[in-house]
């Protein structure tokens, strides 16, 4: 009777033990959606919204949803590759593609790259000029030593690093939540109204072609397998699937938050700048000035420093992303901060140069427009071979969906792209 009854404690001992390192396996696969999400509010995202409330009020809601939808479906399955295969994106296209299409494939994701941290650092420099009145160009310096900072936590471990951008993060989220209470006057009737597809106009067109083309930035789809990938992979089918889920959970609640703070952009510049702001030329210069003198220093305050915070986190997971993409395609490991130094020296020089930092930002989204095609489809790709996922290989529905998405996503920016450069 004693050894049976020594024999049964041990096991009661481990049941609960072994539970418990379940859920911390479970619980590790939380926070890289929330890394992604910061993409979907860099300064490109701030510029378009804002521009959208103000020219056409609540129009264009619907875009945003619409947007917010396809990028959860996108960063879900960039994740789930990421899970299935233990491998990022990049490395998968090495590993399964010809040399030439890789090279390729590096090259314009290189270029991608350089464009997104362009437009990021620009503007965390301009919340800086916004803030404290700090010029362009000592502005970018003293972003460049904070993002430093933000990369040495990387160091540390993923998690340090992600909680560091879900910390930025909220004060993107924060500051346009006390906007959107300081500017009160929201419709709930424009809202629903809003919920409608209808364009009126050209201008309509074209805003919700860019809030659709700068929703989707190919170096987070990089980067999100990277950040699912670097996890402690599942044993077993049952563990792969509770995994599976936890990613679908943090995906849905991550670029949920991104949908929710972009909406309110787009709101609060409806409601403080549409039909009464005739002066605003849709820069985010005007911008702060419009919302200090029509609802007050408070809500300056608090754009300038989500703007500063949007900066400085997407510009650290833009730099984190280039690592990703290289290290991937051509098997090169270039240490974080020199990576760092090399992609912030176009935006050092731009700004040296003087270039208007609205017209920048506008640049790089026309850039990004090109790369979004060349993530997407070797996405699809991959993810829908059974050797490569096994049992979390893409259903036929999810494949056709992600054919759909990557066909009109791309459809979409080679528009937008004819737009910007011959009118």
């Amino acid at each position: 009777m004693s050894t049976g009854t020594s024999a049964a404690a041990p096991a009661l001992v481990r049941g609960p033990a072994l539970r418990r390192a379940a859920r911390r396996r479970r619980f590790a696969f939380y926070g890289p959606a929330f890394v992604a999400a910061v993409a979907y509010v860099d300064p490109g995202n701030f510029a378009t919204n804002v521009q959208a409330g103000a020219r056409h009020g609540y129009l264009l809601v619907w875009v945003l949803v619409a947007a917010c939808a396809v990028a959860m479906f996108i960063q879900y399955l960039s994740a789930k590759t990421g899970l299935a295969t233990g491998r990022d994106l990049p490395t998968l296209c090495r590993d399964n593609f010809p040399r030439p299409v890789v090279r390729g494939l590096w090259v314009q994701a290189e270029i991608v790259a350089m464009a997104t941290d362009l437009a990021e650092f620009v503007g965390a420099a301009i919340g800086l000029y916004l803030l404290f009145g700090v010029p362009m160009l000592p502005a970018a310096l003293i972003t460049a030593v904070v993002s430093f900072a933000i990369l040495a936590l990387q160091q540390r471990g993923h998690r340090p690093f992600e909680l560091a951008i879900v910390f930025l993060l909220s004060i993107i989220a924060l500051g346009f939540a006390y906007t959107v209470i300081a500017a009160g006057g929201q419709s709930a009737s424009g809202l629903t109204a809003g919920m409608v597809p209808e364009f009126r106009g050209t201008d309509s067109v074209v805003l919700a072609i860019g809030i659709i083309g700068a929703t989707v930035m190919p170096h987070v789809i990089y980067l999100h397998s990277a950040l699912t990938a670097q996890r402690q992979r599942p044993q077993g089918t049952t563990e792969r699937r509770r995994a599976l889920r936890t990613l679908r959970v943090d995906t849905v609640a991550g670029l949920s938050l991104a949908g929710l703070i972009n909406l309110s952009m787009l709101c609060v510049a409806a409601a403080v700048f549409h039909g009464t702001a005739g002066d605003f030329d849709g820069s985010l210069g005007s911008a702060h000035e419009g919302f200090g003198r029509l609802v007050g220093g408070g809500a300056a305050l608090a754009f300038a420093a989500a703007l500063l915070a949007s900066g400085l986190s997407s510009s650290g997971v833009g730099t984190y992303s280039g690592q990703v993409i290289m290290e991937g395609f051509l098997r090169i490991r270039v240490p974080l901060f020199l990576r760092r130094a090399l992609t912030m020296a176009p935006a050092l020089a731009v700004l040296a140069l003087g270039v208007p930092p609205d017209t920048v930002l506008l640049m790089s989204q026309v850039v990004l427009s090109f790369g979004i095609p060349f993530a997407l489809v070797p996405l699809v790709l991959l993810s829908r071979r059974r050797d490569l996922m096994g049992d979390l290989v893409n259903r036929r529905v999810t494949t056709f969906v992600g054919w759909v998405a990557a066909l009109l996503i791309s459809g979409i920016n080679v528009y937008l792209l004819q737009q910007v450069l011959f009118g």
